[in-house]
């Protein structure tokens, strides 16, 4: 029997969620290891790292949009019992990774420096971020299928496996990032550009377990060519899902941009104090999206099954979840902000802007949790459309105008207050909607 369809609600949510968050987390901790470890060489490095996590987020963006349609048409067929158009479908998954690391290959190199001058003209900075930038595309491949592999395990209740992929992806660059950077063990120094061949590295190990395991491992399916058919209707129905979940995602990648450009003028630090608290935030972030990223396919699955009194279930027991880790995260940055600064190797200026910045933002935290899973709920069901409206005003259409004024009327602290206002309305909205759908 598969456990996706009979094992207790709760126990499944738990089972499938806690390997995705740990290695979720672990890919965060990542993130903000190569952030302590570029603090190291100057502020400048830092600087140039910041100005480029908006391109990060937005290859994250594409991947994880174009997985969450894959993941919701997968999980629907493994619960049909059509195996025939689920080997398909998968093949597709792999197929589209390797052609969006393709699309930025060639973006990376040819529009970098374009991307970088919208936001500063320092030539201490350009070329730091220009070199992490093209490193990080040309081999974003693996980033890509990395993810669908993810996918894959998580749509036939295999989460475990998340663990163990990205957990070794992520230790190998952790072990990378200072050997590469600092040049120990008789290699040379490399500085930011050690930093990202160190993230790729990590990536590619990560994409070559994440084929192994799923070629192993994973009995529903079997990876072999003789499995795919190039089909349209199956591109379509990953993207009609998928789709709305790339807008989804890529407004956080705008909102960043977005974010940049109203602090540029405030002063250089300002970026990146707000960059430093996204990357934080980002182990909050990832947990919360362990849960949505198992509960998508619970969902799907017992939609598909008819057993939709199991996808509430674990929608419910999931937004409680999301509460309890946002709260105890809310704790931590009221207590302990400038600890949480300093592994920045941050100065007085950093501190004076970063402390007021993390105690404000903090108490939107409870509120997107909540946002968050019902908008991987409304995705499950097919309700891709009601996500978008909701992740639009949560990190763009309301946010950005309302950060805006506030700073301009009153000042950069004041002007933080605009993420709890912005999750509160939204959350109130999403309950809403989740009634009406519930109902």
């Amino acid at each position: 029997m598969n456990k996706m369809e009979n094992m207790e609600i709760k126990q499944l949510v738990v089972s499938m969620s806690l390997p995705i968050i740990i290695s979720m987390v672990i890919q965060a901790l990542y993130n903000i290891v190569d952030s302590i470890f570029v603090a190291k060489i100057s502020s400048d490095a830092l600087t140039a790292v910041s100005l480029c996590y908006p391109v990060q987020t937005i290859m994250i963006a594409i991947a994880c949009g174009t997985a969450v349609g894959f993941n919701t048409l997968l999980a629907r067929y493994l619960g049909e019992k059509k195996f025939d158009y689920a080997n398909n479908t998968m093949m597709h998954g792999i197929l589209l990774g390797f052609v969006n690391g393709l699309v930025f290959l060639v973006l990376g190199l040819l529009f970098s420096n374009v991307f970088l001058s919208l936001f500063t003209s320092d030539q201490n900075v350009i070329p730091l971020a220009n070199t992490y930038i093209r490193i990080c595309t040309m081999f974003s491949f693996s980033v890509f299928v990395q993810i669908i592999f993810e996918r894959i395990m998580q749509a036939t209740g295999n989460a475990i496996y998340n663990m163990v992929m990205q957990g070794a992806g992520a230790i190998i660059n952790i072990i990378l990032d200072p050997i590469l950077i600092f040049g120990w063990f008789g290699l040379p120094e490399m500085g930011v550009a050690g930093a990202a061949i160190a993230t790729v590295i990590g990536q590619f190990c990560a994409m070559l377990i994440g084929y192994v395991i799923t070629k192993v491992k994973i009995k529903e399916l079997d990876i072999h060519m003789h499995n795919f058919s190039f089909s349209i209707p199956i591109l379509c129905k990953i993207y009609k899902v998928g789709v709305p979940a790339i807008l989804m995602q890529s407004v956080l990648s705008f909102m960043t941009v977005f974010m940049n450009m109203i602090l540029a003028p405030i002063s250089a630090m300002a970026i990146t104090v707000f960059s430093v608290y996204y990357k934080l935030q980002n182990f909050l972030n990832m947990a919360v999206l362990g849960i949505t990223n198992a509960l998508i396919p619970i969902v799907a699955y017992n939609n598909g099954a008819n057993r939709k009194d199991r996808a509430i279930e674990a929608i419910q027991f999931s937004m409680i979840l999301s509460i309890f880790i946002m709260a105890v995260g809310t704790i931590v940055f009221q207590l302990f902000p400038k600890q949480l600064l300093a592994m920045f190797s941050a100065n007085d200026q950093m501190y004076g802007l970063g402390i007021p910045a993390l105690k404000i933002i903090s108490l939107s935290f409870v509120f997107a949790g909540i946002s968050m899973v019902l908008c991987a709920a409304f995705q499950a069901l097919n309700k891709a459309n009601t996500s978008l409206v909701i992740t639009l005003a949560r990190q763009l259409v309301i946010l950005i105008p309302l950060t805006y004024g506030l700073m301009k009327c009153f000042g950069i602290h004041v002007g933080w207050y605009a993420f709890v206002v912005t999750e509160f309305i939204c959350t109130m909205y999403s309950l809403f909607e989740w009634r009406k759908m519930k109902r």
